[in-house]
């Protein structure tokens, strides 16, 4: 286990997470797809966990590093909503449509410009360069409780017939609730037939007061969307950032959004529409004490 995979353990266990990390498993030619599936990480705990650490003072800060991992130049984001209740229009409400914008529209944003500091040997994290492919779901039973990294990569693989597109983010969308889950979402990162995908989970969150940033009603947004929202650029932030979980994050392996977790400073605006999404960390900001959370976490760039 390398030290990123332990620091995946100690993030999940702090937040209560039940995610495994899942082996890949060789098929005979003609059986299913082949997985291989990385540790959870990135969790947005659920907003009852303690965030003490996030304040104006500048006690215990520590900036971002890189660990020679790739970021990501060019992304494409394909959802992916799992759960027989994707098929009934009255749950689904506005969280489709509603992330359709926030995908199609985080590109060149203020807020998506806010990963652009971070850097690998070939150049800086693309903010510019994010498209969205179209939605997929799959109304079979998703899994109640806290799924494994590989049930959901398996679930990629067979929404996208075992050849998923390269390099492409897949965040999967549950019916179900989180329970007794002490997260909201996380991202990881692994191959579907030898081809390199990162992916994400998310949990249904109507209703949800731990995973609920309090947007008000006035930006015409249900509560389970912008909940979902928030948790969305959360996990996107740190894929464009980390997404094979070797590049980007701290002494503690925090990420550059799990550094400011559950902190807003105002509204963003993606597809015209304001959102209340929290923030990302920025080293520069930090570095001249100029954010608002232990003086790195900023929402626009």
């Amino acid at each position: 286990m390398n030290s990123k995979s332990v620091l995946a353990a100690v993030v999940a266990t702090v937040c209560l997470a039940s995610v495994v990390a899942a082996a890949g498993t060789a098929t005979a030619a003609g059986g299913p797809p082949s997985v291989a599936a990385g540790p959870a990480f990135g969790f947005v705990p659920s907003r009852n966990v303690n965030h003490a650490g996030h304040s104006n003072r500048r006690s215990r800060v520590s900036l971002l590093t890189w660990h020679f991992g790739p970021v990501m130049h060019s992304t494409t984001v394909a959802p992916i909503y799992w759960g027989s209740k994707w098929g009934d229009s009255s749950f689904v409400d506005d969280k489709v449509s509603g992330l359709d914008t926030f995908y199609s529209k985080v590109h060149g944003t203020a807020y998506a410009h806010t990963n652009s500091e971070y850097t690998d040997g070939a150049g800086n994290v693309s903010t510019t360069n994010i498209s969205q492919s179209s939605d997929a779901t799959d109304t079979s039973a998703a899994p109640s409780g806290a799924p494994s990294t590989g049930q959901v990569l398996q679930e990629v693989a067979k929404v996208t017939s075992g050849h998923p597109q390269a390099g492409a983010y897949y965040p999967v969308y549950s019916d179900q609730p989180r329970g007794n889950a002490g997260y909201c979402a996380w991202h990881s990162s692994g191959t579907i037939n030898g081809i390199q995908v990162e992916f994400g989970f998310f949990f249904t969150l109507d209703s949800d007061p731990g995973c609920d940033p309090g947007a008000p009603t006035s930006l015409g947004h249900s509560q389970g969307l912008s909940a979902l929202a928030n948790v969305s650029g959360h996990e996107l932030s740190e894929m464009l950032t980390d997404p094979q979980l070797n590049a980007w994050y701290d002494q503690q392996g925090s990420e550059n959004a799990d550094k400011c977790a559950w902190t807003f400073n105002g509204l963003v605006t993606i597809g015209g529409q304001s959102w209340k999404i929290q923030g990302n960390w920025s080293n520069a900001a930090a570095n001249t004490n100029s954010g608002y959370a232990n003086g790195g976490c900023i929402q626009t760039s």
